[in-house]
């Protein structure tokens, strides 16, 4: 069964096997990019429903789970790498959550949260508040 097939059946997929089907070369690679990139579903980027810095959390998250299905990435190295404050990060990622792009599993003081992301098909994704 192709990967196409599963994605018509609904059936979970892994990020990479999705966008493989249709990513993009890469000609000339630099300093950046030799580094790896991180694609951003037009959903996301194209969303009224959250702000830009929660765009960008997300974008975070997918980088970080780019090899698996999940990611548990800490607040403060999130906020290190977007540069922006770990409180900031949890704003973020409480809006995230609140609009249905992520679920938050806390895993105990002392240890980062467990995040599942959400690739929307359209713009709604969750509730509508």
């Amino acid at each position: 069964m192709t990967r196409m097939n599963e994605k018509r059946r609904g059936e979970a997929a892994h990020i990479g096997d999705i966008l493989a089907d249709r990513n993009i070369e890469l000609v000339g690679a630099d300093a950046f990019t030799r580094h790896g990139f991180t694609q951003v579903p037009n959903p996301i980027l194209k969303s009224k429903r959250i702000s830009p810095g929660a765009k960008l959390a997300y974008t975070a998250l997918l980088s970080y789970a780019w090899n698996c299905n999940y990611c548990y990435p800490g607040q403060q190295r999130m906020g290190d790498d977007i540069g922006v404050t770990r409180q900031t990060v949890n704003e973020y990622i409480k809006e995230l959550e609140k609009k249905g792009y992520v679920d938050v599993k806390r895993r105990g003081q002392g240890r980062s949260n467990f995040y599942t992301i959400h690739i929307p098909k359209d713009d709604v994704v969750g509730p509508e508040t």
